[in-house]
């Protein structure tokens, strides 16, 4: 009976053994297709990836970033100070209102 089970085992082995070769080669040109899908982007004048290019892209993208950055930063910086400015022409007025009721009061 074990040698009828070891038969049968590798006899199952022996049958899956070319379907998981299948899967494997399946898998390879998946990936060599997906690489060359990635390498050539339509619309692109090149024909292949290269990646110092995106690092430079990145940089400058990054450059950019930081340039936005600094100017919301100033515009923040300028608003708070004309918010202050107006804080204090209010204080004024509402100081020049109060002397003006005490005047009324006397």
């Amino acid at each position: 009976m074990k040698s009828y089970a070891a038969a049968l085992l590798l006899g199952t082995l022996y049958l899956a053994s070319p379907f998981a070769q299948a899967d494997v080669i399946d898998d390879a040109i998946g990936n060599i297709q997906q690489a060359f899908s990635d390498a050539y982007k339509p619309g692109s004048d090149r024909v292949y990836h290269d990646d110092s290019d995106d690092s430079a892209d990145q940089r400058r993208l990054s450059r950019q970033d930081e340039a936005r950055y600094r100017q919301l930063e100033d515009r923040r910086r300028s608003l708070d100070e004309r918010q202050n400015q107006l804080d204090r022409e209010r204080q004024q007025l509402d100081d020049e209102e109060g002397r003006l009721q005490d005047d009324d009061d006397r």
